[in-house]
Formats: structure tokens, sequence, C-alpha cells
């Protein structure tokens, strides 16, 4: 990650490396848009990846349309049932349920503290099958 912000530093004179519409992420590694384009190279080493097979990964970063910076990450590892991001103006950046806005941590620690899924649906008034997935995807994430 740090030798990825550092080349994208220098070769487009930005202070924010990792805070530019130049990046991409397919999760694993980060890639640079260069010349303008949309032709993606990934940042450590120059290596052009297939974009067909990239190309759902690269979707989750959501930029403010005022500026040049990112709004919000969609972590991928969480379903559509139950959106997670991770936005500075809300849990302190750290990921939350995108539409209710509650930290997974609390989802996830109250149903780890041996509340029912039922229970900590109410308790954070999102659906069952939401807390369900959250903490079914926290897991196999922390398993990970």
């Amino acid at each position: 990650m740090r030798d990825a912000a550092t080349t994208v530093r220098e070769r487009f004179g930005t202070p924010y490396g990792l805070a530019t519409q130049r990046i991409a992420t397919d999760g694993v590694d980060i890639f640079v848009h260069y010349l303008d384009s949309d032709d993606l190279a990934r940042a450590r080493d120059g290596q052009r990846p297939i974009r067909e097979v990239i190309r759902d990964y690269l979707k989750y970063i959501i930029w403010d349309a005022d500026d040049d910076f990112p709004q919000r990450l969609r972590l991928r590892q969480y379903p559509d049932a139950a959106p997670v991001i991770i936005d500075p103006r809300f849990g302190w950046g750290a990921p939350v349920l995108e539409g209710s806005k509650v930290p997974i941590d609390a989802i996830v620690g109250l149903w780890q503290a041996g509340e029912s899924l039922e229970t900590v649906a109410e308790e954070f008034g999102i659906t069952r099958d939401q807390a369900e997935e959250v903490c079914r995807a926290a897991l196999r994430y922390d398993a990970a």
C-alpha cells in the first residue's frame, strides 16, 4: 500500500497518493489510470490487468461530484442485501450499514454477546436478514 501511494505521488505530483480518481482497487492490488484514459496498470510493477476480469471490482469507490476526492468506499465482502460502507461522515470512518449508518462492530458485537438475530435487528432498526448477512460476512472476513 505504501509503495503504491508513493508511486502515485511521484508520477502525478500530488501529495494525496491514495485520494485521487486515478487509482482503483480490486481489493487486492492498487491500479493507476494513465494518460487520462481508461487504461490501468498495477501501481507496484506497472503490469496491465485483463480489464474484463477486474472491471466489476473497481466500482466500489464512490467519488464526490464536486471534487476529485473519494466520498465513501463500499466494502465488497458484504452482500447487496446489507451494503456496508466506510464514510468519514459516519462512525468516524468505521464500517457502517449504508442505510441505517449503524456500526458493523455494534451489530456483530451484540450478536456475539449472545443476543438473537431478531433482537439485534430490533435494537438497531434493521431487518433480521440484514443482521444475519452482516454477521455472516464479518465472521467470514475475520476467519480469512
